[in-house]
């Protein structure tokens, strides 16, 4: 029998569970996992990745349907999704990236209250059996190099010429 040691989860098994938005939370104090705070948006680490890399982009204003977001929010939000995905393309080199919302449980959202964008970067053989058959995720690096790797980057982000 083959093991796989994965301590960094006990933080997650063991810790204080913590109340309210992660995202309007995030907003309103630092947090280890926030790369950027716009005016409307703002990108975050996933803290539980699929992959190595994996971004959260959310508008500011607590809102959970793209319905809701005024024209400069959604064109912020995009921004923010274009310049995170270019930021990923210089620092980790995927190959590819899949985008996307989940919008409403039904559709897999975690935090369905919250409207947010996840920002999943691929590489060719990045997936092998473990997910299959063992729904186990194999992350090479942890989440906090990974974000060590990009904050700097999101750090010189002006999103007032980007859009």
């Amino acid at each position: 029998m083959q093991t796989l040691w994965a301590p960094w989860r006990i933080e997650y098994i063991l810790g204080e569970k913590e109340e309210g938005c992660v995202f309007c939370r995030s907003f309103l104090q630092e947090n280890a996992l926030t790369l950027f705070k716009g005016k409307t948006s703002m990108v975050l680490m996933n803290k539980f990745p699929y992959i190595n890399g994996h971004l959260l982009v959310a508008p500011v204003r607590h809102t959970s349907g793209l319905d809701q977001l005024d024209r400069e929010e959604l064109a912020d939000l995009m921004a923010l999704v274009r310049e995170s995905t270019s930021i990923l393309k210089r620092t980790i080199h995927p190959d590819g990236f899949n985008v996307g919302l989940n919008l409403g449980k039904v559709a897999g959202a975690g935090i369905e209250e919250h409207l947010h964008c996840h920002i999943v970067p691929r590489w060719f053989g990045d997936t092998n059996f473990m997910t299959v058959l063992a729904d186990v995720r194999v992350i090479p690096e942890h989440v906090q190099a990974t974000r060590d790797k990009l904050k700097p980057f999101f750090d010189k982000l002006d999103l007032t010429s980007l859009i």
